[in-house]
């Protein structure tokens, strides 16, 4: 399939919660690569793994096929298979629960719908190159907030 997008993904933090930072790395048709990234004082590792594709999202304004790589089990899990459960259940997990950092699965979910994306997960640390340069970038926005 020929996409119009190839985008990487992560996040990280120093503890759990603690400062974090995530990361996106953009390559449109032309193979023009756009770095973005952000930091937040205190998070989780899953709301900035989240928080990447979001804003990576944010910056695609026409509706396009885009594949879309991260390490995040997580992340390919939730927004492959738990989130249509979550949707059917009112934003309930399987045990009646509150679906953790639903607002931020409603923003993916949201900005995901006018798109056709492939959701593909990588083997963090494993020598994707672009895998481990988006991790460096997330790790760097969360150490700028160490003090």
């Amino acid at each position: 399939m020929d996409f119009d997008f190839i985008i990487y993904t992560d996040g990280a933090c120093l503890g759990n919660p603690g400062p974090g930072g995530w990361a996106a790395i953009i390559f449109d048709k032309k193979n023009k690569k756009n770095s973005i990234k952000g930091n937040k004082v205190n998070t989780t590792n899953n709301q900035m793994e989240l928080i990447a594709p979001i804003e990576a999202l944010k910056q695609i304004k026409n509706k396009s096929k885009i594949k879309i790589y991260t390490d995040s089990k997580y992340l390919i899990d939730g927004i492959n298979i738990w989130i249509k459960t979550w949707k059917l259940n009112n934003w309930k997990t399987s045990a009646k629960k509150e679906v953790k950092n639903d607002q931020l699965w409603k923003e993916l979910d949201s900005l995901s719908s006018g798109h056709s994306i492939n959701w593909q997960w990588v083997r963090g640390h494993s020598g994707n190159i672009y895998n481990e340069e988006v991790d460096d970038l997330a790790r760097q926005e969360a150490y700028l907030l160490k003090i």
